[in-house]
């Protein structure tokens, strides 16, 4: 099959440092190649991949110092796309909705995965409109917000079966992984850290957005003697970081489309403590995983609980629902019903 993958260009493919969608376009592309398929990546040139890459700007570009106008390079994309698109079986888009206009007005078949939130009032007239356009969930609970879209499937997201080394002896510290944002409340994991006396390692950016958040409410906790920041890491310390971990720490406060660390703190073999929003309870397997809470001190314990767990058996829950192997084949099958509902209504 020849399969055009469109990535959003705020990251290279694979990412550099932090980066969700755009490392899971990644490990898709990667995959999707293994199985024979002819496929075609549109990202940043700084991208690597085994795929036929077309280049849209230089670098990612939450990382470019010359960027403005982050608008005008996904524009551009999208012109590079559609005047490609007769060679494609499907074109596979990772870029929300900016692309519904076109879609509608060509003829090869599409699917759009949503990554992002989708509980915002402003974008329900816009996905009422385009109710005809062909999407794909990475949760159950991301979809509540939108239950009259076209959804084809829901596919989890996967990582590569050896990407990391699951370390099995009991972890020292406890991890957050991710963004200082409001959302992801860094606050209550120190909260959980200062609570259980144990030591907490922050690995995690700032974007521009959530500097006064930073500066207000996470910088001065972070003086405390058993939190320490770390800031953002890339991929190859990610492995120690969670791996050595006692427990990830997963306090959010929003409707979370998937959380991709927790399966990367499974693939490591390390246990989560995850706050009961959005996808959480798909993704957790309770009491075998980790453990799924509502407040603080259910969190302080269920920490308590933790050596009760087998980190053995949090791996084999990554290998048997998470892997980036099974992703593909549940993607290439929604790419063969698309061509299949196109064929039958030409």
């Amino acid at each position: 099959m020849r399969i055009a993958q469109v990535s959003p260009l705020y990251e290279s493919v694979p990412p550099k440092l932090y980066g969700g969608t755009e490392r899971v376009v990644y490990y898709l592309t990667e995959e999707l190649v293994k199985m024979g398929h002819d496929v075609t990546l549109f990202a940043t040139k700084d991208s690597d991949t085994n795929a036929r890459l077309v280049n849209i700007c230089p670098t990612g570009l939450r990382l470019s110092k010359n960027v403005i106008d982050p608008f005008v390079h996904h524009i551009l994309m999208l012109e590079k796309v559609f005047k490609e698109a007769d060679r494609f079986d499907i074109i596979h888009f990772h870029i929300d909705y900016i692309h519904f206009p076109l879609v509608r007005r060509m003829k090869t078949p599409t699917i759009t995965t949503l990554h992002g939130r989708l509980d915002i009032p402003d974008i329900y007239p816009l996905y009422r409109e385009f109710s005809d356009i062909p999407l794909v969930s990475i949760s159950n609970d991301q979809r509540r917000p939108l239950p009259f879209a076209n959804w084809q499937g829901t596919v989890y997201h996967g990582l590569p079966r050896e990407l990391f080394t699951p370390v099995y002896r009991k972890g020292e510290y406890l991890a957050f992984l991710g963004r200082i944002s409001p959302e992801k409340r860094p606050d209550l994991a120190i909260e959980i850290a200062i609570k259980t006396g144990m030591p907490l390692k922050i690995a995690a950016k700032v974007d521009k957005k959530d500097k006064e958040y930073y500066e207000q409410r996470v910088k001065p906790l972070l003086r405390h003697p058993l939190v320490e920041f770390i800031g953002e890491i890339g991929e190859a310390e990610k492995n120690k970081f969670l791996g050595e971990a006692y427990a990830l720490l997963f306090p959010i406060d929003w409707p979370e489309p998937f959380g991709l660390v927790m399966i990367e703190a499974m693939a490591c073999g390390t246990p989560v403590i995850a706050r009961r929003c959005g996808s959480v309870p798909e993704v957790m397997v309770d009491g075998v995983t980790g453990f799924v809470v509502d407040t603080v001190d259910e969190a302080v314990e269920a920490l308590k609980r933790i050596e009760s767990l087998d980190r053995r058996g949090v791996r084999r829950v990554f290998e048997e629902k998470f892997t980036s192997e099974r992703m593909a084949q549940e993607y290439v099958r929604i790419y063969y019903k698309q061509l299949k509902r196109v064929k039958l209504a030409a």
